[in-house]
């Protein structure tokens, strides 16, 4: 099983998410998140002062995948999350060793 960890531009989540369920993906965590990376933050003006904002808006996508899935996940979210422009964010994939659903006692991949 797998981990995965995906941080995108708040305005490609529907587009990812989408992607995902078409994919066969039957759940996830989202959560709104703040960080910057090589971009550094950016400028804005507010009543002509310019603020540093140092830390971007972005959204934290987690998922834990099967081992098979893996390429096809991170292909997936790759094309729906691309614009072109920095900022896109990053995919980071992680082993997961076990899984365990509470409600039914289910281990491993079947708890997913």
């Amino acid at each position: 099983m797998k981990f995965v960890e995906v941080i995108i531009k708040p305005f490609k989540l529907d587009e990812v998410k989408e992607a995902l369920i078409e994919l066969g993906i039957q759940g996830m965590t989202v959560t709104e998140v703040k960080g910057f990376g090589r971009q550094k933050g950016h400028k804005e003006t507010y009543r002509g002062t310019e603020y540093q904002i140092d830390f971007v808006p972005k959204i934290k996508i987690e998922l834990a995948i099967p081992d098979a899935l893996e390429q096809r996940v991170i292909e997936t979210v790759t094309q729906a999350a691309r614009s072109g422009s920095i900022g896109d964010g990053k995919i980071f994939v992680s082993d997961l060793t076990n899984a365990l659903r509470i409600r039914t006692g289910e281990i491993g991949d079947s708890a997913l």
